[in-house]
């Protein structure tokens, strides 16, 4: 069950960022004791991913703070998040991925469902943010977007450590992100309504 949620963190964690929780995963498998990547995912650890990840967060995070590249990046990452959390939670859960020979037994082994259940709570928590995202700007003029796009590399950052350190408390966690994106679209028709036409 810690394993699932741990997933789970990971994987709506990857919705937010896509590098965050496969950085901590990597660097956690490289230099924690307690963190054992399964042997399919060991790569994360490799020194070189760990460089690629960490130049592809900062040109992430610096996309995501700038009004319209944002949304622009948001497209781009509408796929990289929904793989990101496939991989996130396959690595949480720690299943393995099987080499692919005959496809009917790779569906029938179910060793695809891992790795589904993390890119449909990626995709999720994507989409989410990214139909807020065009909301937020234009009801700000785009002064919302590094306040924002912050508090969601600080969500996926906490998410992910929470994941790994405390699985129990993913729940709440995910909890919250639930909550604050139902706060930001409930302040978005509020104000729309109060606003004489």
């Amino acid at each position: 069950m810690l394993e699932i949620l741990t997933g789970s963190g990971l994987a709506v964690a990857a919705g937010l960022n896509a590098y965050i929780p496969l950085l901590v995963l990597g660097l956690a498998g490289r230099f924690l004791d307690f963190v054992h990547l399964p042997d399919n995912w060991a790569w994360l650890s490799n020194p070189w991913v760990l460089v690629i990840l960490g130049v592809l967060l900062v040109i992430e995070i610096v996309a995501d703070k700038v009004p319209v590249v944002d949304s622009i990046n948001d497209w781009v990452q509408t796929i990289v998040r929904p793989v990101a959390g496939g991989i996130a939670f396959g690595t949480g859960s720690a299943s393995g991925t099987a080499v692919v020979k005959d496809p009917a037994a790779f569906f029938t082994s179910y060793a695809w469902v891992p790795i589904a259940i993390g890119v449909l709570l990626a995709l999720a928590t994507h989409l989410t943010k990214m139909a807020s995202r065009p909301v937020l700007n234009a009801a700000t003029v785009g002064a919302a977007a590094p306040i924002v796009s912050t508090a969601e590399d600080f969500g996926s950052v906490a998410l992910s450590f929470i994941a790994l350190l405390v699985p129990a408390l993913v729940i709440v966690a995910i909890g919250g992100v639930v909550v604050g994106f139902v706060a930001l679209f409930r302040r978005r028709f509020r104000t729309r309504r109060e606003v004489p036409l």
